[in-house]
């Protein structure tokens, strides 16, 4: 079975502690924190993701970097890249599984999200402005 976002609002929604709301073709899961993750269905890829910061909050671009490509592998189901969004650069954090994954591997892939995402802005605290 692939979902789709109807289905995996309904899914996110039971999980205690997040507000999931429908926006631009995605789904906006807040967890008890604030944080915010987005997901969407694309292709045979089920995408969540989450913005750490923009890159001109880095003091060091190329220090953070090689922080980054040392010490990722340390946040299970989470990676690091960089995008643009109006005409910003940011870094997020993200993972991806398939659209066919069971229901407890998509809130396991959202859960790990939220965890490292406070994971990563506190080792990489010492590389923001």
């Amino acid at each position: 079975m692939s979902w789709n976002l109807t289905q995996l609002q309904e899914i996110t929604a039971k999980h205690e502690g997040w507000v999931v709301g429908e926006e631009d073709g995605c789904l906006c899961i807040t967890n008890e924190d604030g944080l915010d993750a987005y997901l969407a269905v694309s292709g045979e890829q089920i995408i969540v993701e989450s913005i750490l910061f923009a890159k001109n909050q880095v003091k060091d671009v190329a220090g953070l970097n090689e922080e980054i490509l040392s010490t990722h592998q340390i946040f299970p189901l989470t990676t690091i890249a960089t995008t643009k969004i109006d005409d910003e650069e940011y870094y997020l954090a993200f993972g991806a599984l398939s659209s066919q994954s069971k229901e407890e591997s998509i809130d396991i892939e959202i859960t790990a999200l939220f965890d490292n995402v406070s994971g990563f802005l506190d080792a990489y605290e010492d590389y923001l402005k």
